[in-house]
């Protein structure tokens, strides 16, 4: 086994490591989420916190690591008999991305069960991390049934597996840590509210910081254990400390007045439930037996806030989160009925040194994309704040000439858009797809390993051999060969690939701000419903694609507000582009249907024969099945039907902005029709 970067040797991160720290002290504080971009410490951070823990002692054979002096009454492989416990270190485990349902709660060996009446059960890796550390990289890529069993089994301390009438239940408390990068997709916020704590990092703009951060690592690359052992003192002094604030921590008080301005806070910033309140209250504690102190104070209730209360403030992924660190001050000190006193945390920080205690973490982090509001457009000099609507550039501007951005109109809640037939990609919640989990419609053979039993059909396929099979008993006699596997169908999500028109025929500044409004509502749906987006737009005499297919909508959203509009109309181009992104992910992924989203009132303008060009470029996509919808921006008294005529084209339908809307009493065909169907 490799020697593990030391935890004291970590440069920096100080939220972090108190994020962690707290989590070792008090592991009913619920975890931690540590969000921020890649290369900053935050697996290493993890996976040195695990020789800081203190050993367990466990009943010996069990695989559920049974507390000896409390063994679980319920533990498959009990009850135990009283006898001397064996200690071992504290584990770390971690659960990949790509892990199945069933190597993460475990499997029941459901033939065993059916012949033999047994409860013959495999652990996953939930008993594994009992009374230790889960580790989850890149959580916000797990799919969403496996994060909610693994939330569930942390706020439960229990995890349960239950099929087809056969049960098993065991402990499962650990330590839940996350990682994620925001750019590569946000956690639900419903999801975000499970964990405890939540903590930005960022790499240091610092120059002597950097430096010797790349010092330390050479040195540990080039000899991790003569590096481990040059920091075994600070591990060592740290891991008392731990132990000791563990030790403190049933007598530290949390006076009325404390949890005051707890309840207080929470109700200022309007966080949903109690869940912040009861974390906020166990993080002070901690913080408190961390410092040494019998007593919760103040700045206790000010860095728990900061920790605790940023990612509950997010309603959409297209919320910064953060916490504005003034209010905060003002909260507490109207709940503490003190006006006067001088709340500033960094005049009386009870422990500023590295391990983590000072900082005054988890306030507002970096913006990575920067403010999301658009500079305030120019209304007059050499940017013209109007186009005329029959137009498709406006008079006395050149074909090159670009807006700034423009705001974009509130989003709304929009119709169900879907891809037709039936998929088999990652499961989400758009279109009709066999997946693991939804209702059951049929039974097959299984390929590979029996996940999800169709009970009557094994049992239809087993009753005709049982005279042949000998069967003398009550109990029926199943073979393998008897197995039936249930199929399912669910939801799939998509990859909803956005083609924006950006060009000069749709730069009048109302109807550029409704088209923006109208694709944040898609992205927002696309977002609930666990999609890949992308974005790519078309002005002048080219199509770029803006962000590539990607999971995070809030990134796609930040390109969307920042686009400039103007020149003229290359609509073959953006189709074209569309292709070729299309072309590529169906390689890279090819379960995942996409569904094309073009945003335009359907003029083509540029180069010669712009419409013959485009409709050509149109039945490219139909010619390959790409499901396909129109949102026909075009206004005014006076329509020319465009867009209506590249819907045909690509074999799709096209809706209005109105039409859009889920509130609208326009009609909107839900499953959007694929190649074939117009013809």
């Amino acid at each position: 086994m490799s020697t593990p970067y030391p935890f004291t040797a970590i440069v920096g991160q100080d939220d972090l490591r108190l994020g962690l720290l707290l989590n070792a002290v008090s592991p009913a504080v619920g975890g931690v989420l540590v969000r921020g971009e890649k290369g900053t410490a935050k697996s290493t951070a993890v996976r040195a916190l695990a020789a800081l823990m203190p050993e367990v002692s466990v009943v010996p054979g069990c695989r559920f690591s049974c507390d000896p002096a409390s063994p679980d009454p319920a533990c498959p492989d009990g009850p135990h008999a009283e006898a001397a416990g064996v200690s071992r270190p504290a584990r770390t485990v971690e659960l990949p991305v790509g892990a199945s349902e069933d190597r993460l709660v475990g499997a029941l060996d459901i033939e065993r069960a059916l012949s033999e009446g047994v409860k013959a059960f495999e652990p996953g890796l939930l008993a594994d991390a009992h009374r230790g550390i889960l580790y989850v990289d890149e959580v916000n890529l797990l799919h969403d049934h496996l994060v909610d069993l693994l939330l569930d089994a942390a706020a439960m301390g229990a995890s349960y597996v239950e099929r087809e009438g056969v049960s098993v239940r065991h402990a499962a408390r650990f330590l839940l840590v996350g990682t994620m990068n925001p750019e590569e997709g946000e956690l639900r916020p419903q999801l975000l509210d499970r964990f405890g704590l939540t903590v930005e990092v960022a790499a240091s703009r610092d120059t002597d910081e950097r430096v010797e951060v790349v010092r330390r690592r050479l040195a540990y690359d080039d000899d991790p254990e003569g590096f481990a052992a040059r920091w075994a003192g600070e591990e060592s002094a740290l891991r008392e400390r731990i132990a000791a604030a563990r030790a403190l921590l049933p007598r530290v008080v949390l006076g009325d007045g404390v949890l005051r301005q707890i309840a207080a806070t929470c109700a200022a910033f309007e966080v949903d439930g109690m869940r912040a309140d009861i974390v906020m209250a166990r993080t002070a504690t901690a913080l408190a037996a961390w410092a040494g102190r019998e007593e919760v104070s103040a700045d206790d209730v000010r860095q728990a806030a900061l920790l605790a209360l940023p990612h509950r403030r997010r309603r959409n992924p297209f919320d910064a989160p953060g916490l504005d660190e003034d209010k905060l001050d003002q909260t507490l000190d109207e709940a503490s009925g003190d006006q006067g006193q001088d709340s500033d945390p960094g005049d009386d920080d009870p422990d500023p040194g590295p391990d983590g205690g000072g900082g005054g973490g988890g306030g507002v982090p970096p913006q990575a994309d920067g403010d999301r509001t658009p500079p305030p457009a120019s209304e007059g000099g050499d940017t013209p704040s109007q186009a005329p609507e029959g137009s498709p550039d406006a008079p006395g501007r050149s074909a090159g000439a670009e807006q700034r951005p423009v705001a974009s109109a509130e989003p709304f809640r929009t119709k169900m858009l879907s891809v037709p037939g039936l998929g088999e990609g990652a499961a989400g919640r758009r279109s009709r797809a066999r997946t693991e989990h939804g209702r059951t419609t049929g039974a097959r053979r299984p390929q590979g390993s029996l996940t999800k039993l169709h009970l009557a059909a094994t049992v239809q396929a087993a009753a005709p051999h049982q005279r042949a099979r000998g069967r003398s008993g009550r109990g029926l006699v199943v073979r393998r060969d008897d197995l039936r596997q249930a199929t399912r169908e669910g939801r799939e999500g998509n990859l909803v690939l956005f083609v924006v028109d950006a060009s000069g025929s749709m730069a009048a500044r109302q109807r550029m701000s409704a088209v923006k409004g109208a694709v944040l509502s898609l992205l927002l749906d696309a977002y609930q419903r666990r999609d890949k987006v992308g974005l790519v737009t078309f002005r002048g005499k080219e199509a770029e694609v803006a962000l590539p297919p990607t999971s995070s909508v809030d990134a796609a959203a930040s390109r969307l507000e920042s686009l400039p509009t103007g020149g003229r109309t290359p609509l073959a181009a953006g189709l074209l582009k569309a292709h070729d992104v299309l072309r590529v992910e169906r390689l890279r992924d090819p379960s995942r249907r996409p569904l094309l989203v073009v945003v335009t009132d359907g003029r083509a303008t540029g180069g010669p024969e712009p419409v013959a060009l485009a409709g050509r470029a149109a039945r490219l996509h139909r010619a390959e099945g790409t499901a396909s919808v129109v949102v026909d921006c075009e206004s005014g008294y006076v329509r020319l039907g465009l867009a209506g005529e590249l819907a045909r084209e690509l074999g799709g339908t096209a809706v209005t902005l109105d039409e859009l809307r889920a509130d609208s009493i326009a009609g909107l065909v839900k499953d959007v029709t694929a190649a074939g169907r117009a013809a």
